[in-house]
């Protein structure tokens, strides 16, 4: 199972998230969950990276399935969007009744 700890400040803005573990909902390469959940979160960052000027922490372990990526600061109003994304598709995934064994999606205040 992919576990997704989204990240949250005191006004329930995502400032960051953690994902680990693999799906196993098929065989490595065959996964379209552990796809699926790879795309959102890679495309995520890149897109911070390319379109902010945000400041960012990122972390990953490729074997355990682990990404880490933490906001430098306050997000700004791009990469909260883009984030914001990100977990709507997580959130889609998790409650879909085909996928929501092979995820679980959580937030914590920070």
């Amino acid at each position: 199972m992919i576990h997704v700890t989204i990240y949250e400040n005191d006004r329930k803005e995502c400032i960051g998230f953690q994902t680990k573990g693999h799906a196993e909902y098929d065989e490595m390469g065959q996964d379209i969950v552990c796809a699926a959940v790879s795309v959102l979160v890679i495309n995520t960052m890149n897109a911070i990276e390319l379109y902010t000027d945000d400041e960012v922490s990122v972390l990953s372990d490729e074997e355990e399935g682990i990404v880490s990526f933490h906001e430098n600061g306050a997000p700004s109003k791009e990469a909260a969007l883009l984030l914001k994304t990100m977990i709507l598709g997580l959130r889609e995934m998790a409650d879909d009744e085909n996928y929501a064994e092979y995820i679980d999606l959580t937030f914590e205040e920070v």
